[in-house]
């Protein structure tokens, strides 16, 4: 009897300790609000069904192998907890599996992951000390029971139970909960961290046999819609800046935000707030990145296509046919290069720029790096800059030349020498060095356009810098509302992915257009202010010049913006006022959102652009 009522005693302890570290993660690191109890009840319960399931294995083993299973499970579920937990400090989502296999980027992180750590964060493996202890220690409190096969099956019954009856909780509150694998946190709210990585398991395995059993004849629809939505370029644009030289700018997390504003008196971006006006100047222009962020936009800006919701296509699908910008431009008679400062590997830029197109990739082996010139992710801008002077002069005109600049990224670190304005004051310190290091980036581009005019490559180039995703992340809302005297709003998050696109040709006045556009409008109007008509090219975006173009952009998520509306979270905005409005007015989007993104995904998972090049 005394040995029964300690039966599987250790089975519980971890149950609980993992269940309730869980929710505390959810509530604390993740984040996630919901709207009612019901939904507070299906958070609350979401990690039942997995652990029941993960840790009931362990009455299927021999009682000596029961305890070890146990701890080490414990353990491993931790790892997933808390690489969750960084990962969302530093992106705001949650991991996929294309993310993990993106391991030549680890080497680069070391000062981000020590930035986003904290010492609380200890309490995620208290309780696996203390397991460990007692096992040790009291080994006789975790004698184990006997299960014979009647009451193993009877908890396989019971923890299938549990979690059909989670399952439909959650579809109950949450319809069609499977098909929003662009929401990853709707999936973890409803489904459960865990069960969320199963099924993101089940969708890579899906994805990858999607190219084996493309055949092509998907791609008739797809093109049909491609060439009713064209637009035809603007006439008195079109060939403008035909011959000229590309200088192609990534603005390393530059938010629209900055733009003509102050921080302690002092102008952020004073250069970019004179560059402007002598320029074209997209003020209601949006990043579309996912989980690639600095790749991805890239990649929709090359290609006019939209990124993948999980992972990076520079990861998942580099060994596709594409027919990129680097690929069109060389075919007319462009050279065509990248410049950045960072591992050729990085990114898996290596291979992705070959499928691109480039010919030539200036990576670090093309720099002078040293610890002097270098901070955080490597070569500082300025330094970066007057270095690739010397490699413009080299190349054959014309060229198309894209820098991907590197200091303004998280965690903003700036020397002092280096800082011209002073840090914000917030309860983030990552948003208060994030102004220095803007400023510093504004500097740099200064000091490069200042270079172009003194080597007489000024007069002869368009010059096209745009930010490549959001800075400052939904975790830094208070600060933000502080800087910009309102609440952030789901309305104002999709305004802070707005992000600056600047058109610098020579001759023409500046001008302010406030089309509401996306990174994957940029191939279009460049290849047609070039002379390059693109009528034959599968590409999802459209010439923000075009006399007929419509104000219509798509973010990864979903979420889509108007020239009235702005529709996120399953919720209609007035895009004058921000506040919500009948659902009705943004249904006629919803589906045409959906499709783009759908169109997208196939060509890319598909990779169906090697049949329309052999078509």
């Amino acid at each position: 009897m005394h040995k029964k009522n300690r039966n599987y005693s250790l089975f519980w302890l971890a149950f609980i300790f993992l269940w309730l570290k869980t929710y505390i993660a959810y509530k604390v690191s993740f984040n996630i609000n919901t709207d009612n109890l019901f939904e507070e009840l299906i958070l609350f319960l979401n990690p039942i069904s997995f652990l029941l399931l993960v840790l009931g294995v362990s009455i299927f083993l021999k009682e000596s192998k029961r305890t070890p299973y146990i701890l080490v499970m414990s353990t491993l579920i931790t790892f997933v907890l808390f690489a969750n937990l960084m990962f969302f400090r530093f992106f705001n989502d949650f991991l996929t599996i294309p993310v993990l296999f993106q391991t030549s980027n680890m080497s680069d992180l070391g000062s981000s992951v020590h930035e986003l750590m904290n010492v609380t964060d200890l309490f995620y493996f208290v309780d696996l000390f203390i397991l460990i202890l007692l096992v040790k220690y009291r080994p006789i409190a975790f004698v184990q029971r006997t299960w014979n096969q009647k009451s193993r099956k009877a908890w396989v019954f019971f923890a299938l139970g549990v979690t059909f009856f989670h399952l439909a909780l959650a579809e109950a509150e949450r319809p069609e909960l499977l098909t929003r694998t662009f929401d990853r946190e709707i999936l973890v709210k409803n489904m459960g961290a865990y069960q969320y990585h199963l099924y993101d398991l089940f969708l890579q395995t899906k994805s990858s046999t999607q190219r084996a059993l493309a055949d092509g004849s998907e791609l008739t629809e797809i093109e049909n819609y491609v060439r009713a939505n064209q637009r035809e370029p603007a006439a008195d644009l079109f060939g403008i800046a035909k011959g000229k030289n590309v200088i192609m700018i990534s603005l390393e997390s530059l938010q629209s935000f900055v733009i003509n504003e102050k921080v302690n008196g002092k102008e952020i971006t004073p250069f970019l707030n004179e560059f402007i006006k002598e320029s074209y100047y997209f003020d209601n222009f949006y990043h579309q990145t996912g989980q690639g962020k600095t790749s991805d936009s890239e990649f929709i800006i090359e290609n006019s296509l939209y990124p993948l919701g999980r992972g990076a296509v520079f990861f998942t699908n580099a060994q596709n046919e594409y027919k990129a910008m680097p690929e069109i431009l060389t075919e007319h008679g462009y050279f065509t290069a990248s410049l950045h400062a960072n591992h050729r590997s990085f990114w898996n830029r290596d291979i992705m720029y070959d499928a691109l197109g480039y010919q030539h990739f200036y990576d670090s082996d093309a720099y002078k790096t040293t610890e002097e010139n270098s901070v955080n992710w490597g070569l500082k801008d300025k330094e970066f800059f007057s270095q690739s002077i010397n490699h413009l002069k080299e190349m054959q005109e014309p060229y198309y030349a894209k820098f991907i600049t590197l200091t303004n990224h998280f965690p903003f670190t700036l020397n002092e020498e280096d800082r011209t304005i002073d840090p914000y004051d917030s309860s983030s310190n990552t948003l208060n060095r994030y102004f220095p290091t803007v400023r510093y980036m504004d500097e740099a581009v200064e000091q490069f356009i200042h270079d172009l005019k003194r080597e007489g490559l000024y007069d002869n180039s368009i010059i096209v810098l745009y930010g490549d995703h959001y800075g400052i992340s939904k975790n830094h809302n208070d600060a933000m509302s502080q800087f910009l005297g309102k609440d952030i709003t789901p309305f104002e998050t999709v305004q802070l992915q707005r992000v600056p696109l600047i058109i610098h040709i020579p001759g023409q006045e500046g001008q302010t257009i406030s089309h509401v556009a996306g990174q994957i409008d940029v191939r279009p109007t460049l290849l047609h202010l070039l002379g390059i008509q693109t009528d034959n090219y599968m590409e999802l975006g459209n010439d923000l010049f075009a006399n007929d173009y419509v104000d219509f952009t798509v973010l990864r998520d979903s979420s889509f913006i108007t020239d009235n509306y702005v529709y996120t979270m399953d919720t209609c905005y007035d895009k004058k006022t921000g506040e919500v409005t009948d659902l009705q007015a943004c249904q006629p989007y919803v589906d045409i959102a959906k499709q783009e993104l759908n169109y997208s995904d196939k060509l890319i998972y598909g990779d169906l652009l090697r049949f329309y090049e052999k078509k």
